[in-house]
């Protein structure tokens, strides 16, 4: 009895444990995904494997628990070396079934045209040899179409197809469609009150699509360039007088029934200030603030300016430098007079804290020299830190035009004294390659093929050959210039050319000039620029066909052989005939630009001067010798917002020196440079002798005077670029002090400083093709033996 109670109490801890099994397995299967079992051993057995090996897959395995397993799954995945894993228990082992991803055998491009397989393998994360991730590929798939949109390709497609091959390895090709640029069909602001639309479009980089979307890129949708252009906008508000302005925003809207972006800004203009009162006050007890008042860029009564406001901080940080005192931080202080619209400034000049610069580090920069970049700074290793003249380096690097981004920033260095310099650039492409066509009523039709290089060898340095040809004109010319002669902020350009010019139908003889030149450039101030150059070069005349016979006839040139005369009735002039049989002549000259220019757009001004003094003396050697001094001052003014008036100043004049006569090509001639509705060489002093051509003589003193209004055309888009124009001309050309006789001979010659006018109207068009201007003007006053053109075009094109 004993014994069967024993046998049942048996049976049924047995059962018990059964049971237990059976609770514990069920709680297995739901806390473990289906397929996962508690490994009742330590075994991990690894199968399908083929390159990765056992022991790196056990690895992931830490432990037996469902939390344990399911990490380790996780962690499988995550090296994108398996496009499968299962796992199971049997035996009492854990087995791990894994299906290896394929390795790539290579990666293809097919239907890209617009951008470069190079480009788009930078930008994908999949790599030749290396496992092919579907995640990953779908990545890289979005990645390349990312990379055709910043490109404004917003209808681009990207397939990605996988080619299997033995040995489980792969092909993967991306298959794209590229489709038609997005471009941006209207740009629109709102809030823009003191602006027009018109105007705001010239400050802007982005521009509309028109019929000459085929020759630009602006026009394609960039949501970075849209970016750029609010701080265009704000910059423009700022630097003329909104110091309150916002760019609220800048939204992109796509239009699925023109295929294009519709872009809007939303602007806060606020007033238009002006500078009240501007004062300098020092805390540095050695710096006096009256002796660094002259300074200052911003002045009292101007409209205000952001930019001037920091050029007077760049121009104080310096001087105080200069002084001793390289820590010193210079401060602008602004205080708004709402009603009287004024913005008193104060720059506050205190002791900074003592920080120098541990290094300046450069990145981006895989073709521009690191020394290219670095003699931008006013600053190197070791100095005092100030952000004045590291603010300046960045404006100077962007002016470089050879990165697409130039960014600085700062860093701590090894100590609390000391700070890194960070330098970000992006790099750009600097060579240009170019043909030109054109043609203009003075030269004919004009060709010209030209290859240049901005940033030689990536030293900085600046190359360029180019050769015309054309109806009137054809010659070479090589130029380099070297930015930084002798490691100072000195540019030395060395130039070689050779042109020869053809006469017209007023114009009896031809030209031929062949020589060089050498200049050095340097900056005084910001607005001023003096040039220094030497050039020495042949000059030989020589007649056109038609006039050599009775060229030939006159007695006292030795070299004139007897010929008939008779087809023709006209000889040269007693000048040209003179100094064809002076031969070839050398004119050796040094001389001088003194430059000043304080425009806004130096393409397109709108306000301010550029004033040019240019002074030469030939005779360093060479056959002639001369002083020649000319001006030219032009000034730029907004009368009401996009009417510009320009108002141009010339004068000139040239005196021989050692008792040497003049040459009449060395003078100065009258002509549409001058005075619009005149030919070239069509007024000024002129043989009269009844015989001759009445070639231009040329005089030794010169003036013109010119009033233009630019008037902008609504209705025409404004990426178009054509402004109308109004304008009134006058001048003169007069005193000519050649020669005037020979044995047997006496010329007959004009030479009157009457003033010649005219007024007239004209279409500048700002094109793809380059400049183009059409001119028609009409002379109000002349002299009758005076050349006239009425109508006047000249342009070219550069693709």
């Amino acid at each position: 009895m004993v014994v069967g109670m024993a046998g049942r109490v048996l049976r049924g801890a047995g059962l018990a444990v059964l049971l237990l099994g059976g609770i514990v397995s069920g709680i297995a299967a739901v806390a473990v995904p289906t397929g996962y079992a508690f490994a009742q051993s330590a075994s991990v057995v690894v199968e399908g494997n083929r390159r990765v090996e056992a022991d790196t897959v056990r690895s992931y395995f830490k432990g037996t628990s469902a939390a344990a397993i399911d990490e380790g799954l996780k962690g499988l995945y995550a090296t994108g070396l398996f496009q499968d894993v299962r796992i199971r228990q049997a035996g009492g082992r854990l087995i791990v079934t894994v299906v290896e991803n394929p390795v790539i055998n290579r990666i293809a491009f097919e239907g890209n045209i617009k951008a470069k397989d190079e480009q788009l393998t930078a930008e994908i994360q999949s790599k030749p040899r290396g496992t092919l991730s579907r995640p990953i590929v779908q990545s890289d798939t979005q990645r390349i179409i990312e990379t055709y949109r910043r490109n404004g390709r917003y209808n681009v497609r990207v397939v990605p197809k996988i080619i299997e091959l033995p040995n489980n390895r792969v092909d993967l090709v991306f298959e794209i469609t590229e489709g038609k640029k997005t471009g941006v069909k209207q740009i629109r602001f709102i809030g823009n009150r003191y602006y027009s639309d018109y105007r705001l479009k010239d400050v802007i980089k982005t521009s509309e699509s028109n019929f000459l979307s085929f020759l630009k890129t602006s026009d394609v949708y960039d949501p970075d360039r849209i970016e750029a252009d609010r701080d265009l906008l704000r910059r423009f508000y700022l630097k003329h007088g909104f110091a309150d302005v916002r760019i609220v925003s800048a939204i992109s809207e796509f239009d699925p029934t023109q295929d294009a972006f519709i872009v809007t800004f939303t602007i806060e203009e606020g007033d238009q200030y002006t500078f009240g009162q501007v004062d300098v006050q020092s805390n540095v007890r050695a710096v006096d603030a009256v002796t660094v008042a002259d300074k200052l860029k911003a002045k009292p009564g101007a409209t205000y300016n952001a930019e001037a406001v920091e050029k007077s901080v760049e121009a104080l940080s310096v001087e105080v430098a200069r002084r001793g005192y390289p820590f010193a931080v210079v401060r602008p202080r602004g205080d708004r007079d709402f009603q009287t619209r004024k913005i008193n400034l104060v720059f506050t000049v205190d002791e900074g804290p003592r920080a120098y610069i541990e290094r300046i580090q450069i990145r981006g920069n895989t073709r521009t020299r690191d020394y290219v970049i670095r003699r931008e700074f006013d600053l190197a290793e070791g100095d005092a830190y100030n952000r004045a003249l590291i603010d300046r380096a960045e404006r100077r690097l962007k002016n470089l035009n050879y990165f697409k981004s130039v960014k600085i920033t700062n860093e701590p260095g090894s100590s609390p004294d000391r700070v890194v310099v960070n330098v970000e650039v992006e790099e750009m492409s600097t060579g240009e390659f170019s043909i030109s066509g054109g043609y203009s009523t003075q030269d004919g039709w004009l060709g010209e093929v030209s290859v240049g290089e901005r940033n030689l060898l990536g030293r900085g340095q600046a190359a360029r050959a180019s050769v015309q040809y054309g109806q009137r004109a054809r010659g070479f010319e090589l130029s380099f210039v070297e930015p930084y002669f002798l490691d100072y902020r000195l540019a030395l350009g060395l130039d070689f050319f050779a042109k020869e010019t053809n006469g017209q139908e007023y114009t009896s003889y031809d030209t031929q000039t062949i020589g060089g030149a050498v200049r050095l450039g340097f900056e005084l101030r910001e607005d001023l620029t003096l040039q220094l150059r030497y050039s020495l070069y042949q000059q030989e005349l020589s007649l056109q066909d038609g006039y050599s016979n009775c060229f030939a006839t006159v007695p006292w040139i030795p070299s004139a052989k007897p010929k008939d005369c008779n087809d023709i009735n006209i000889v040269p002039s007693l000048p040209v005939r003179l100094s064809l049989d002076q031969g070839a002549v050398l004119t050796s000259l040094a001389g001088y630009s003194l430059i000043y220019n304080t425009l806004d757009n130096n393409r397109n001004p709108t306000q301010g001067i550029r004033a040019e003094l240019k002074q030469e003396l030939a005779g360093l050697g060479g056959d002639v010798n001369f002083i020649r001094s000319t001006g030219d001052v032009r000034f730029y003014h907004e009368v009401v917002p996009d009417y510009i008036a320009l108002l141009r100043l010339q004068a000139g004049n040239i005196t021989g020196w050692g008792g040497k006569d003049l040459r009449f090509i060395d003078m100065f001639q009258g002509g549409p440079n001058l005075v619009r509705g005149f030919r070239q060489n069509g007024f000024g002093p002129r043989d009269l002798t009844d015989w001759t051509t009445h070639d231009a003589l040329g005089g030794t003193n010169y003036w013109a005077a010119s009033l233009e209004l630019q008037i902008p055309l609504y209705f025409v888009p404004k990426d178009v670029g054509i402004r109308a124009a109004i304008f009134a001309d006058a001048g003169s050309v007069w005193n000519y002090k050649g020669p005037t006789a020979v044995p047997g001979e006496t010329m007959t010659f004009s030479d009157t400083n009457a003033v010649r006018s005219s007024v007239g109207a004209g279409l500048v068009w700002d094109s793809p093709f380059g400049p183009l201007r059409f001119d028609y003007a009409i002379p109000l006053t002349k002299q009758s033996y005076d050349i006239v053109q009425e109508f006047r075009f000249g342009g070219g094109t550069r693709f």
